[in-house]
C-alpha cells in the first residue's frame, strides 16, 4: 500500500478561469483536454495569464455523473465568456498530497487526506481538487504523472 505525505497549510483564495459541465465518468478525460484549451484561449484573449498548472474539481452527484469544474488559476479575475467564467479556489486551511501514477488510481490519496483531517480533529469542507503537475502529452507514461490533491477542511 502506498504511503502519502500530507502537507497542512493555509492558502489564500485564488482567482480562476473555469468551464463547468456535468458528465459521466467515461467522458471526463476527453472533456478536460478540450476544456483546458478553450480556457487558455479565453484567458489569453483578455490579456490574462494562467498563474499555475491546470486543475479540476469534481462535484459528486450520486447518479454516476460528476459536475466537473476545470481551468487554471489566473493572474487577475477574468470576464465571463459564453463558455468560460471567473471562479475561485477557496482560501483557508487545506491539506494536500502528491499522487504519482495514473489518474484512475488516486482514490487512496483522497482517503489519506480525509483520514489525516479526521485524525487531527477536523472535517473536510467542500470538494477537493486535483492539480495536474504533469502534461500527459509531454509524459506519455501514466506511472510518471504527478498530481497534487488538495482538500479544504476546518477544525471542529
Amino acid at each position: 500500500m502506498r504511503t502519502y505525505e500530507i502537507q497542512a497549510e493555509t492558502r489564500q483564495e485564488q482567482p480562476t478561469a473555469i468551464a463547468e459541465d456535468t458528465l459521466p465518468v467515461a467522458e471526463i478525460g476527453p472533456w478536460l483536454g478540450r476544456t483546458y484549451q478553450s480556457v487558455t484561449e479565453a484567458v489569453a484573449a483578455q490579456g490574462a495569464y494562467p498563474a499555475g498548472p491546470p486543475f479540476a474539481r469534481f462535484h459528486i452527484r450520486g447518479d454516476d455523473r460528476f459536475t466537473v469544474e476545470a481551468g487554471f488559476p489566473v493572474t487577475a479575475p477574468i470576464e465571463a465568456t459564453d463558455r468560460v467564467v471567473p471562479s475561485t479556489l477557496p482560501g483557508g486551511p487545506v491539506v494536500s498530497t502528491l499522487h504519482v501514477g495514473p489518474y484512475d488510481q488516486m482514490e487512496p490519496a483522497y482517503q489519506a487526506l480525509t483520514s489525516w483531517v479526521k485524525d487531527h480533529g477536523g472535517e473536510p469542507v467542500g470538494d477537493a481538487w486535483e492539480v495536474y503537475l504533469t502534461n500527459p502529452a509531454e509524459q506519455p507514461d501514466p506511472g510518471a504523472w504527478r498530481t497534487e490533491v488538495v482538500q479544504p477542511y476546518h477544525q471542529v
